[in-house]
Parts: C-alpha cells; structure tokens; sequence
C-alpha cells in the first residue's frame, strides 16, 4: 500500500504549513502567514470539488494529524499543437516536505503520484520549475531544462 494519498478538504490546513516550509526555503520570501486565513476556504474549495487541481500528500509518521510531504499541480488546457495535440498541460509546484522527514523518499512518491494523475488525465506534458537542490530529483524523474523566456504581471 503506498504512502501516498490524494489530499482532501481537511488536510487544508497542513497542507498551507508546507506551502509556507516551501516559501520559507526560497530566497527574498516573504515570510508572512497571514494570508493563510484568506487562502484556507480557497483551498478546501479546490480540494472539495476542482478537477484541475490536485495535491497529494504522505502522513507524517511520527506526528498524527501533520503531513510529512506535499505536491501539488493543476491540469491546464493550452491550444494543442505538434507535440502536445490535446493541449493538456501539467503545472508542478508546492513540492515541499517537513524538515524532520526529509530523505525518505516522500516528495519523490508525491510527485510520481501526481505525474501518475496527469497521465490519467491525457496531458501532454508537464512543467515546473526547481530549486537547485531539487533538480536532480526531477532530472531523474525525466524533466529537462528548458530556455525560459517567461514574463510575468502581477494584477
């Protein structure tokens, strides 16, 4: 039986601690909590009843009710082309695990679930982007660099 489980509406709160271990780790983060309380009934929304969205999760095995590891991603549709026809599109983030359960092989088993999820769902491929220390966990995954000519606004 594997350890890895679809996260559901009352994992919400657990699962925004680890987003924030996740922010936490990234440099110039903000390191504020405070939009947790506006984001919370988001989120148990979107776990309740998206079906672009995903998250799974592993317990923590020490600490009952606590999440040791989590992903995330949404399934997005893009205008297919060549090489991706069905312009399904696959977007990995909040891949985060505890401190104290690191090197387990907890977010390598998230992320194969939610790669496992994409699959299912016809997309055609899947992006996400990687901190140094975790490239060479999606390197051995299969993901390759790309040149990123992304732009971004904030509204």
């Amino acid at each position: 039986m594997s350890l890895v489980r679809r996260a559901t509406p009352d994992d919400a709160e657990e699962v925004l601690r680890l987003r924030q271990v996740m922010i936490d780790s990234m440099a110039r983060s903000d390191p504020s909590t405070a939009w947790h309380a506006e984001s919370l009934p988001v989120l148990r929304g979107r776990l309740a009843a998206d079906a672009s969205f995903a998250a799974f999760v592993v317990d923590h095995p020490e600490r009952p009710g606590a999440l040791a590891a989590l992903v995330a991603g949404t399934l997005d549709y893009r205008i297919g082309g060549a090489r991706n026809p069905l312009g399904a599109d696959g977007y990995v983030f909040s891949v985060a695990t505890d401190p104290d359960a690191r090197r387990r092989g907890y977010a390598r088993a998230c992320v194969e679930a939610l790669l496992e999820w994409f699959r299912e769902r016809g997309a055609g491929r899947v992006r996400l982007t990687a901190s140094p220390q975790a490239e060479p966990l999606y390197r051995s995954l299969g993901f390759t660099p790309r040149p990123d000519p992304l732009l971004e606004l904030m509204l």
